[in-house]
């Protein structure tokens, strides 16, 4: 009498496998979002991780991208361990139904965050060029996701497999390059980029003027969302009084060759007096730190 096959190793263990890299893909997508919100500095083993998160590439819909990719992996991580927690005895046709949606549904989201994931890979090393460790880490964690969607159970009908994913690849693809197109619009992002909203004051002009006497010099970045912030604290007028020095190639009136002498590593980062801060400063320390002795009411006219 024959023995019943039993299961591949990788059917019997896919989706403890799936839930455990979805974890890992939270984590980095968590902690890439919570440092956007708060507007602190990621901590890079290589160079370029700075320029990749700050691009305008790394928002949408005024939120971080980082955001909607735990969003992701917490589903996909939530669908690989949601029929364990289905009684198998007393809900087994429940429980049965619930695996096939799940697996569906993990196979859809592995080829759209794969396909979303390669376009941020073109975009990273011919739009940005710059490399993130922790967004190549996040692709590689979606392409594994797709793998072991597809791979991870028997699937029954191969033909329709291929044709929901053709559909909803060709979804994502253009999903995709809408929500980037105002981006990729060359007339609306050299105006979003370089452009300065705010006013300056007196008290912000004479901080501006003081600064610049005093030899002190802003290393920035065109793309640099925390260099914009700075400007902003000063205004336009104030700004163009600054020491401001662009330390991308791409950007206006270069000097990357300054940046590289002074050993920036960080944008915005402040030369006041010799001593480098990295980071958006505020006004009233920047006066502390540069020996400003005038007027520190920088919000009243």
């Amino acid at each position: 009498m024959r023995s019943k096959r039993s299961k591949p190793w990788i059917h019997r263990n896919s989706r403890f496998i799936i839930g455990s890299i979805a974890t890992v893909g939270a984590i980095i997508t968590a902690y890439l979002a919570i440092k956007k919100l708060t507007g602190g500095i990621v901590a890079c083993p290589v160079a370029g991780c700075d320029k990749v998160l700050e691009s305008p590439y790394a928002v949408v819909f005024g939120l971080p991208l980082a955001l909607f990719g735990f969003i992701a992996y917490a589903g996909m991580g939530t669908m690989a361990v949601a029929p364990w927690l289905i009684n198998p005895d007393s809900q087994k046709e429940l429980r049965s139904k619930l695996e096939n949606w799940s697996w569906l549904l993990m196979f859809v989201g592995g080829v759209s965050m794969t396909l979303f994931s390669s376009y941020l890979m073109y975009l990273m090393v011919f739009e940005i060029k710059s490399l993130c460790i922790y967004c190549i880490g996040s692709a590689i964690c979606s392409l594994a996701l797709f793998i072991l969607a597809s791979i991870g159970r028997d699937w029954e009908d191969i033909g329709q497999l291929v044709f929901t994913a053709i559909i909803v690849g060709m979804i994502t693809v253009v999903g995709t390059l809408l929500v980037y197109a105002p981006i990729n619009s060359p007339n609306a992002g050299q105006q979003n980029i370089y452009g300065i909203t705010t006013t300056s004051t007196p008290a912000k002009v004479a901080l501006a003027e003081h600064l610049t006497e005093v030899g002190a010099k802003m290393y920035g970045a065109y793309w640099c969302n925390h260099c914009k912030d700075q400007k902003q604290l000063f205004g336009q007028e104030a700004v163009s009084k600054l020491s401001y020095i662009e330390c991308d190639a791409n950007g206006k009136n270069p000097q990357p060759n300054l940046c590289t002498e002074a050993g920036i590593k960080g944008y915005p980062t402040w030369d006041i007096n010799g001593k480098f801060y990295e980071g958006l400063v505020s006004l009233e320390n920047l006066a502390k730190l540069s020996g400003y002795q005038g007027s520190t009411n920088f919000d009243n006219p």
